[in-house]
Parts: C-alpha cells; structure tokens; sequence
C-alpha cells in the first residue's frame, strides 16, 4: 500500500507522548512526526534529533505543514489547545479523556464539524487483546445472554508521586478520568449507555489529595457491569468476568503491549501484542449442546489500529472507529458517577 504520509506534531513529550504516541507515529507509514513541544530547556532525546522542537504550542499551530495535532496535555487543558489547533485548520487527536466536562465535549464537536476537520480520542486501550477477546466473548454470544459483567483495572502504587499534575486535585484530575475513562469507553463499546449508574469513589493511599479508587455499577435492563480499580492492589485477581446464562468466561493479566513500548521494542514487529498463553482466559460454557472447559486464545493486540483509522480518516473520509460523540459519552458517565458519589445514590443515565 502506497501511503501519503501527514505530518504530526506532538504537544507534550511526556509518558504518553513517549511511550505511546511517538513510537507509533514513527512505526507507521502514513504519518511523520514533525514537531514536538518541550517547553522547558531539557537536553534533547536521541529519538528526536530528526524534528523541530518548539517551545511553546502556537509555534505549532502556525506551522503549514502540520496537519494533525496530538493534545496530550494535562487534561484541563484540552479544551484550549484542540480548540486551537481546529481553528488553525488541524486535524485533532486528544489523549484521554476527551475533556473535563461535556460541555467542553459539545464544544469541541461543535467546532470540528464547523472546521471540518477530524476530531478523535485516543482510547488506546480498544485495541488491547484481552478486551477484542472479550469483545469476541460478547458477539459471539459464547456464554449466552449475559446477566453480570464484572472488570479490574487495578495498580500497586502505594506511593503519592512528586511532582506530578496527575497527583494534584485540579480539573479533570484522579483514577475516574485517567483509568475510568479506558473502562466506560470499552463498556460503552460492549453494550451501551447504561439505565443507571451507582458510583463510589475516594482516597485511599495515604497522603494522597485525589481519588485513588472506584466502585462502578452500571445498570442495563436486565444486566449489571461493574468496574473498578485501585492503586492499593498488590494481589491480581481477574481483569474480567463475564457471567451468562450457558456459561463463564475468566481472564487474568493485561495486554502486554504497554510494557513493550516501555521497553522500547518496534509497534508491529514479530510477535507485537502477542500474549502468554499461561494467561489466556478461561471459557467454562455450553456450546452447540456440549459442555466445553478450556482456554480462549486471545486475540493479538495492536495499537497501531488507531493510527490506521486515523490516516484512513484523514486522506481517505474513511468513518472515525473512535468518534467524539462517543469519546463525550465517556464524560457524561464520568459526570455521572460524580453526582452519584456525592449523593450516594444511583443516577438515571
């Protein structure tokens, strides 16, 4: 395939535009990752000695050759900058979450579809291999209908870490929208908006100034989901557990390619996304009248599919996988869980 690649440039140069988002532009094809902001005087890394590094976002904006632009900021600050970079005539890709509120949402789809210009969300985590086996699991009808849907996101971070703005109760701050909103986008993806949602939420770690964990309970007419996470999960138990009514499905571990990004390795090499197939999930059902006990392969992830979909987008009109709309849908159930917590009540979605 024959590709016209579109100039990228990168907002921040922090975890995930160092770990995520510029090994995967440089991995694929149809982008060139061009410019990236460092607003301090750092010493530059080796892997951007080939782009223009810009100190401050408007020398971006003003750059005629950059045709997308990846808002990955602090969260309060995505409203302003996709702003910016829509009336600039970019293409807008923005980190999780989308933004802090849904009116931020609103405003920033109202304004792509004025500019014309694709507006998408990076939930990377669609194309993690435990979850496409889930999402398998699910269309498949594998376990039947399906009565209790159950999902882990949990860390061990017994820790409140420095200088970081991730750890500073500011807009937009805490485990809901950093790791929540990985876990609304796959449910929404799996099943929809909910009738009703009943959250708790808090700190835990000591010292800690925001939320460290959530217990998430999502209502469907005749199904429950439920989704959690916490920093002070030393012990692993199941990412997911889906009951139904033939059967069960289990799933331990988590889609190896974050730490194969860490570790520097090539988005799409030989064996990219592969898992172990000590932790491939657990499918106990009944299938075509016979009772089947055994392990599930899981599909091989790969983030690179964003980028697939967005090159698509951008040169071809090809639809967004990721469309704001939905990316907004995450923050309304993200506001959701907020009023239910301060309430300590179920809200009707």
């Amino acid at each position: 395939m024959k590709f016209n690649p579109v100039s990228a440039a990168l907002l921040s140069y922090g975890m995930s535009g160092s770990v995520f988002h510029a090994p995967l532009l440089r991995a694929h094809p149809g982008f060139n990752l061009t410019h990236v902001v460092q607003r301090s005087e750092r010493t530059i890394p080796d892997e951007l000695r080939d782009v223009k590094i810009c100190r401050h976002i408007d020398e971006v904006m003003q750059q005629e050759e950059v045709a997308l632009v990846i808002v990955n900021t602090p969260n309060e600050t995505h409203l302003d900058y996709a702003s910016r970079a829509l009336e600039a005539g970019k293409h807008v890709v923005v980190e999780k979450p989308f933004t802090v509120t849904t009116a931020e949402a609103d405003r920033l789809i109202n304004l792509a579809s004025k500019k014309n210009r694709i507006l998408t969300v990076f939930q990377s985590r669609r194309w993690d291999g435990d979850f496409m086996t889930v999402k398998q699991v699910v269309e498949k009808n594998l376990v039947g209908k399906i009565v209790e849907f159950e999902a882990h996101y949990d860390r061990f971070r017994n820790y409140v870490e420095s200088n970081s703005w991730k750890e500073d109760p500011q807009p937009g701050v805490g485990i809901l929208y950093n790791l929540g909103s990985h876990m609304l986008d796959q449910v929404t993806v799996l099943f929809g908006m909910p009738e009703a949602i009943d959250a708790r939420m808090g700190i835990q770690r000591p010292g800690g100034r925001v939320d460290d964990y959530y217990d998430i309970r999502m209502q469907y007419r005749d199904m429950l989901v439920i989704l959690k996470s916490s920093y002070l999960v030393r012990e692993e138990g199941p990412r997911y557990t889906i009951h139904g009514v033939d059967g069960s499905f289990v799933k331990y571990g988590i889609d190896p390619q974050e730490q194969a990004l860490k570790e520097k390795k090539i988005p799409g090499s030989e064996g990219w996304g592969k898992e172990s197939a000590e932790i491939w999930g657990k499918l106990n059902t009944t299938l075509h009248q016979q009772h089947f006990v055994g392990k599930l392969e899981t599909v091989h992830g790969n983030y690179l599919h964003f980028y697939d979909n967005v090159y698509a987008a951008i040169r071809e009109g090809k639809p967004l996988e990721v469309k704001p709309e939905q990316a907004r849908q995450v923050i309304q159930l993200i506001e959701a869980c907020q009023e239910s917590n301060q309430l300590r009540k179920a809200i009707k979605i």
